[in-house]
């Protein structure tokens, strides 16, 4: 039996790939062996979002080569898309395909072993206006099943090569993500995380069809106990959608909205399309409508240009917002962007400073929103054993995460559990008991 080996680099939607492209190789009778063997054929599932992600899949590449030189090498993935020239440069890489086309792996690697000669599969991805299927039945990780409902993304932000690594937004058919979702719930799955690369923007590109109706759609799912949405921006959270989220019982009381900046100026600068009056305004819509809502959020720091003064509105913003957690990245210069050809570049010990201030803030704000969870019942699904024999940890709807004495049989069980101390990273909870419904509130809410 022919073996195959991945790798994958950045984000969900990557690691959502690998697991359908392994679908693929599986239904062509493979045999899926771990990354350090010296396998028959290795996929490597590349990143391009920094300059950091193309050099690391550079190294992976390299890897794979010098651990098995008569292996089939095939690079996939967003830097395979902007650089297929650089990767097929590499002595030793044999077939490219870029973020299209994948189901085409396997007759490429029959035409490889007939011709020996290296094959470039990269088309142009800005002409592609179509969703490309690709079915994922189960994951590996057996309690949180990934859900990719678009592709691409039309917002150009100056300092971001994912359009030209994934092309403009195409939306996934409606039919055909209810239809994997109720796949994924009769294998088991209580919980679906829909992501894609600009997930909100879902039904930009269809008639008469949103996101607001997707969701509503998915709560008929029988069940599906908790919908979770990866990520969203403000602009994508409109009334309608609000209105939803509100009604529903399975849309969980967690989100990721990126912010990026707390200034208008340096979202301007970014070509990010929002003001933060108008991120304000949504943020207290949402608040009222989901009492005891978790919003997480991304911010870049040290963009070019960015003033002590603009450094300070985003901190101020954050605090003002009470946001629950955050993803803090330094801005980093990514070739062939507007923002790596801006002149004012940050000094690297200022853009770590401004880093460390935000990450201090986070912490203290991630405990302040666990506190307001004190001696409260959550559900949680658990998702693995915890630090000691006897413990699992797992998350609630609103995304702390809990630790807690329990049986493994309970992993991937929805279950109702006390938090006794809450902290962060972990908050300290006991089980309560199992249920067989999803709520996704607590409740102490449901008291009213």
């Amino acid at each position: 039996m022919a073996t195959v080996a991945f790798h994958t680099l950045g984000c969900k939607v990557n690691h959502y790939e690998t697991e359908a492209i392994w679908q693929l190789f599986k239904e062509n009778d493979y045999e899926r062996v771990e990354f350090e063997t010296n396998a028959d054929v290795f996929i490597i599932n590349t990143c391009t979002v920094t300059n950091t992600g193309d050099k690391k899949s550079r190294q992976v590449i390299r890897r794979a080569i010098r651990q098995n030189p008569d292996a089939v090498v095939c690079v996939t993935g967003c830097y395979a898309q902007t650089s297929p020239a650089e990767i097929m440069a590499i002595p030793g890489v044999d077939i490219v395909v870029g973020t299209q086309d994948r189901h085409k792996l396997i007759s490429y690697i029959e035409d490889y072993k007939q011709s020996r000669q290296p094959i470039n599969g990269v088309g142009n991805i800005m002409k592609n206006r179509k969703y490309e299927e690709l079915e994922v039945p189960y994951f590996t990780d057996r309690t949180r099943a990934s859900l990719k409902i678009q592709e691409g993304c039309n917002n150009f932000c100056t300092f971001c090569i994912i359009p030209w690594a994934r092309g403009l937004m195409r939306s996934r058919d409606p039919e055909q993500v209810v239809s994997q979702a109720t796949t994924l719930v009769n294998s088991g799955y209580k919980e679906i995380v829909l992501t894609g690369i600009h997930t909100g923007g879902y039904g930009e590109d269809l008639k008469d069809y949103n996101l607001a109706q997707l969701l509503r759609d998915l709560e008929q799912v029988k069940n599906l106990e908790r919908i979770r949405i990866s990520s969203i921006e403000a602009s994508q959270l409109t009334d309608e959608v609000i209105d939803v989220i509100d009604k529903s019982t399975k849309v969980v009381r967690h989100l990721h909205i990126p912010l990026q900046s707390g200034s208008d100026t340096v979202l301007k600068r970014m070509r990010r399309k929002y003001t933060m009056a108008h991120f304000s305004e949504r943020l207290q819509k949402l608040h009222k409508a989901l009492p005891g809502l978790a919003v997480t959020s991304d911010v870049i720091v040290g963009f070019p240009g960015e003033t002590e003064e603009e450094f300070q509105e985003t901190y101020d913003f954050i605090v003002k917002h009470q946001f629950s957690e955050l993803h803090v990245f330094p801005y980093s210069m990514r070739t062939g962007t507007p923002a790596a050809r801006m002149t004012d570049q940050i000094d690297e010990d200022v853009k770590n400073d401004r880093v460390h201030r935000l990450i201090e803030l986070s912490d203290q704000l991630a405990k302040d929103y666990a506190s307001k969870f004190d001696q409260t019942v959550l559900e949680v699904i658990p998702e693995e054993e915890g630090s000691s024999d006897g413990k699992l940890v797992g998350y609630a709807d609103n995304y702390m995460k809990i630790e807690f004495e329990g049986d493994e049989s309970l992993i991937g069980e929805l279950v109702k559990v006390k938090v006794v101390t809450p902290s962060y990273p972990i908050n300290k909870g006991k089980l309560v008991k199992v249920v067989n419904h999803a709520t996704n509130k607590d409740e102490r809410l449901l008291v009213k």
